[in-house]
C-alpha cells in the first residue's frame, strides 16, 4: 500500500512524482474532474480497465460519512439549541456541494494508493 501523504498531493503512487490531475486547481472551471491517463514521470497507466474507478466511490462514501460525523459530532457540542437543525442540515448540504470536486480527487487518488504499489525501483525515482 502507498503512502497517505501522496495521496493528499495527488501523486502518482508507484513513483510518487507524477501527478495524478493536469489542473493543480480542483475548481477551475472545464477541468474539475479531469484526470490524466498516465503518469508523467514514469508512465504507469491510471485506469487499468473500463469502471477501475468505480472502487474510489466507496471511497468517497467513507469519506463522506467521516465528515457528516464530524460536522454533526461538532454542530452537538457547538450549537445545539442555539441553531435550528434545518440551518445545520442546509449548511451541511452545501459544505458538500462545495467540496464534491476536492473529495472526487482524493477519492480517486486514495484508491490509486489502495491498488498500485510504490515501487521506485521500476520507474527510475529517488
Amino acid at each position: 500500500m502507498g503512502n497517505i501523504k501522496t495521496a493528499l498531493k495527488f501523486k502518482c503512487p508507484r513513483c510518487e512524482r507524477g501527478d495524478l490531475f493536469g489542473a493543480k486547481n480542483p475548481y477551475k472551471m472545464g477541468s474539475m474532474f479531469v484526470m490524466d491517463a498516465n503518469c508523467s514521470s514514469c508512465g504507469l497507466k491510471y485506469e487499468k480497465e473500463g469502471g477501475f474507478f468505480y472502487g474510489a466511490m466507496y471511497v468517497s462514501y467513507m469519506l463522506n460519512i467521516g465528515l457528516f460525523v464530524t460536522a454533526t459530532v461538532l454542530w452537538y457540542i457547538l450549537f445545539e439549541g442555539k441553531i435550528d437543525w434545518r440551518l445545520y442540515i442546509g449548511l451541511y448540504v452545501l459544505l458538500t456541494v462545495f467540496l464534491v470536486p476536492v473529495l472526487y480527487r482524493l477519492s480517486r487518488s486514495i484508491w490509486l494508493m489502495i491498488m498500485i504499489k510504490y515501487e521506485p525501483e521500476k520507474t527510475g525515482a529517488r
